[in-house]
């Protein structure tokens, strides 16, 4: 063989050992690209659901904080109102013109001569003159919506007549009344 011939099939050698090279370099490539490409989507459905899944829980966080900011808005409006209501009524107690107040009174004073003999009667001013009738020593003016108090001479003993601690017993004995009437629940 001729060193020709020989180059020319050394170089025909090389060149097909070559190709093979580069045959199976595509083919690892395609191989390559294939599996980066089945990744790839795999990894972008994940964070698509995870992204969906996200979506979903803010979505419910927002409108459960919605429905809790309504429900602070309306227990505060309703406060309001419960506050509005228990004014108005302390201010109708407090009236001297109120329808029945002579005979509220009567009444308090004929249950504080079965417990209170010998003792000071303070009352309310709004109430003074009508319970000045009664038999009583009088004592100072105190602070009040009516009624009266009796103060044991030496100030150890103080029994209650006031309107005040008997209409803050009713509110509370019928507030469940009031607020069914005032909001319907």
């Amino acid at each position: 063989m001729t060193l020709d011939a020989l180059a020319d099939e050394i170089d025909t050698q090389a060149k097909a050992e070559a190709k093979s090279i580069i045959d199976a370099a595509k083919i690892q490539a395609k191989q390559i690209e294939d599996e980066a490409r089945a990744e790839a989507n795999s990894l972008s459905s994940e964070m698509k659901m995870r992204a969906e899944r996200e979506s979903s829980q803010i979505s419910v966080e927002v409108v459960a904080s919605a429905k809790q900011a309504n429900q602070k808005h309306l227990l505060i409006a309703q406060r309001e109102e419960l506050d509005e209501t228990w004014n108005s009524i302390q201010k109708s107690v407090s009236s001297p013109d109120l329808e029945g107040r002579s005979n509220l009174l009567k009444s308090l004073l004929s249950e504080a001569n079965k417990s209170g003999k010998g003792m000071i009667l303070r009352p309310v001013s709004t109430d003074r003159k009508e319970l000045e009738k009664g038999n009583f020593t009088m004592g100072d003016d105190i602070e009040g919506l009516g009624g009266f108090v009796l103060e044991s001479k030496d100030g150890s003993i103080v029994l209650d007549y006031k309107f005040d601690s008997r209409l803050e017993k009713a509110w509370q004995e019928n507030l469940g009344l009031v607020n069914k009437t005032l909001f319907g629940n």
